[in-house]
């Protein structure tokens, strides 16, 4: 009972009991993004003016600082995800898909790790 038809056990088709997780984490990303991405928009209506002064002084403080490290690695966490879920349901070769997978991981991660390096290097004013 809830196992699927019998063929469907015997093929081991049905759920691989993962799909769950992967469609929360994604979900609190959003959110995560959303509350982001409208505390950047106000932080940068309330500055004075956009020079790249202010800008430095205000990255330099920690909670803009931690804040903006936290947007860029969720941003690129939840594009992950997203592609992800493309390349698994779209590209049907295991050796491509392997390939494809490895090279989102990659980017993603060297995109991630680029955008928290810049703002430790404004944050620190190096």
């Amino acid at each position: 009972m809830g196992n699927g038809t019998s063929i469907g056990r015997v093929r081991g088709l049905g759920s691989a009991k993962h799909g769950a997780h992967h469609w929360l984490v994604q979900r609190f990303t959003a959110v995560g993004n959303l509350f982001l991405l409208i505390w950047l928009v106000a932080s940068i209506l309330l500055f004075d003016d956009l020079s790249y002064v202010t800008v430095i002084d205000w990255i330099s403080a920690p909670v803009p600082a931690v804040a903006m490290g936290l947007l860029i690695i969720s941003t690129f966490w939840h594009a992950r995800l997203g592609m992800q879920i493309m390349m698994e349901d779209y590209v049907h070769d295991h050796g491509t898909k392997f390939a494809c997978l490895a090279a989102l991981n990659i980017a993603v991660f060297a995109g991630a790790a680029f955008g928290v390096l810049c703002i430790l290097r404004l944050a620190l004013g190096a």
